[in-house]
């Protein structure tokens, strides 16, 4: 299995307007199990799509 890494993502709605997502790197290693926790809006569905 391949681990799954996103390096500097960023997610802008509104053509640039609205930054949901800025500068996010992390890694999720091959055969483990992640929880994203956070507030309403904070950007965890933005994350997920």
């Amino acid at each position: 299995m391949l681990d799954i890494r996103l390096d500097n993502l960023r997610k802008v709605f509104d053509r640039g307007n609205v930054v949901a997502v800025n500068d996010l790197t992390m890694t999720f290693p091959a055969g483990t199990t992640t929880c994203l926790l956070g507030p309403s809006g904070c950007g965890k569905t933005t994350l997920m799509r």
